[in-house]
Parts: structure tokens; sequence; C-alpha cells
């Protein structure tokens, strides 16, 4: 009798133990067919489907690894669709902005042609051939250089630059056009006051808006430099006494191709969005108050990159 009921036991722990293992068999097939469902469902379209977790033994490890692999794999083509379509965009703007002086190089150069064109026009068209040439030639450049600078590409270095020598390695471009204008530059800097930055592309930044100021300040005006510095912050104001500008304008001079009422015919709108990228490149910022009229006034503020930061 006691055979009997151990059989039987043992007969039902077989089939117990079959039981489970069919169920936890299904079970596993079941996790698998999801598995590959949710692959082919990643095929189908852009966005990532939901994801149902599991956490059991080698499969559940699987299935994590997996799914690190898609979201990295994901990320990687998601940044690569955003810079094929910057870099779509920046041809774009490069091809819209060459189109006006390549149209007029066009023109001059079939007036060249002319066998009865005067010597004295010949000479001016090849000059107004030889300005256009150099205005593509600085609009491509300074255009890379911003499409560089906002997709993180160019590399600023860290150096220790006194203030006063890079603001006069700035405006030292501008000397001539301030002359002509008879515009005088000031500087009220101490020679103590030091950043931490890149020379080269904060001369750059520095010397777009005393362009700008330049630009806009009439006859016998006045742009002034000053420098000071804090436990916080290095700063630089560079204002003028020219026409000012439009409240409406304010908010969007440092965006790129913006033209506000008051810009020069020449103006193309990418030296103060160049001014504005380098500066945030280097943890600083760019602020601006106007009055119609009065003037203008740029600050250029660099955090905790002062020499005793």
């Amino acid at each position: 009798m006691s055979e009997r009921i151990f059989m039987a036991l043992l007969v039902g722990v077989f089939f117990l133990m079959a039981a489970v293992f069919l169920y936890q068999r299904k079970k596993r097939e079941k996790q698998i067919e999801e598995l590959i469902m949710y692959l082919m469902r990643i095929q189908d379209g852009p966005e990532l489907p939901e994801w149902t977790s599991y956490r059991e033994g080698q499969l559940g490890i699987l299935q994590s690894e997996i799914y690190k692999l898609v979201m990295l794999l994901h990320e990687k083509s998601s940044q690569a669709v955003k810079e094929r379509e910057y870099l779509s965009k920046m041809l774009s703007d490069i091809s819209h902005q060459i189109k006006t002086p390549l149209t007029s190089i066009t023109i001059m150069a079939d007036l060249l042609r002319e066998p009865d064109l005067p010597e004295e026009k010949r000479i001016e068209f090849a000059g107004k051939i030889d300005q256009q040439v150099s205005r593509m030639t600085w609009l491509v450049r300074n255009l890379l250089t911003l499409s560089q600078l906002e997709a993180d590409m160019l590399k600023l270095k860290k150096e220790d630059v006194e203030v006063k020598k890079l603001v006069q390695r700035a405006a030292e471009p501008l000397r001539l056009m301030a002359d002509v204008k008879n515009v005088e530059i000031s500087f009220e800097i101490d020679e103590d006051i030091h950043l931490i930055c890149d020379e080269h592309w904060t001369v750059e930044a520095v010397s777009n808006i005393i362009k700008n100021c330049l630009e806009h300040t009439p006859e016998g005006g006045r742009v002034t430099i000053r420098g000071e510095e804090n436990n916080f912050s290095a700063n630089i104001y560079i204002s003028d006494n020219g026409e000012g500008i439009e409240k409406e304008d304010i908010a969007h001079i440092f965006e790129r191709f913006y033209k506000g009422k008051n810009a020069s015919e020449n103006s193309v709108g990418i030296g103060l969005a160049l001014s504005r990228q380098i500066m945030v490149q280097q943890n600083g910022t760019i602020d601006v108050k106007s009055e119609p009229g009065v003037g203008t006034e740029f600050h250029l503020k660099w955090y905790t990159l002062s020499r005793g930061a």
C-alpha cells in the first residue's frame, strides 16, 4: 500500500515538474516572441515603441542589453538626422547669401568683355568684382565659423588675456572707418583686468560689436569701451551715442540674418550672431540696452572667467 502511495506521489511530482517546465518554456517562448516583435516594430518607424520589462534570469539580462543597444543606436540615428538637417540649412543659408554678389560679379564680368568699354570703367568694374569676392569670402568664412560654434565643433582655447590689449586689438582694424566718419573711440579700462578666454575669437566678437556701433554712430559721434572686474565676472561695456535700436528689434539683433530697421545697406546680419555664439561658448553673455536717438550699450559678461576666479 505504501509502495502504491509512493508511486502515486512520484508520478504526481513528475507531472507537476513537467507542467512547470512546460509553463516556463511557454513563458520564455512568449517573452522571446514579444522581444522579436519589439525589434520588428523598431524597424517600422522612427519612434521607439513602448517597452515591457522582464527581470528574470538570462533572458532578462539579454533583454536589458538589447534595450541599451537600441537606445544607443536610436540616439546616434537622431543625432545624424539633426546633423544632416543642420548641414542642409547651412548650405541653404550660404547659397542664399552669395546669390546677390554672384549676380553682380556676373553682370560686371559681362561688361568687361565689351571691347569699347572705357579704361576707367574697366578699372572700376574690376575693383567692384574684387570687393564682391572679398565680401563672399568674408560671408562664407563667418557662416562656417558660426555653424562650427553652434555645432560645438570649434574648440576655443583658454588663455590669460589682458582686457585692455584685447580691446585695442579688436578696435585697431576699425580705426580707418572711425577716422572717415570722424567718430572717436575711447577706452576706460584698467591694465590689471584680465580674462581667461580664446584671445583670437574674443577679439573677433568684440570687433564685430565695435563695428556695429561705428556703423550706427553719426559723424562727430563717440564710441566708448569700458572694462571692469568683480568677484563674479569680468565685464566689457561698448556704448555709442548713435541712432539707437528700435524696441521691436532689440530681441532679435543677435539672430542670424536678422536686419533691423536701422541696419546698414551692406549688412547681412552675421556679425552680432557670431559674437553672441563666441560668448556662449566661453561661459559668457551679451546684453544690449538702447534708446532711439540716444544711443546703444552692449554688455559683455564672462562668468567666473576673471583671473581671480
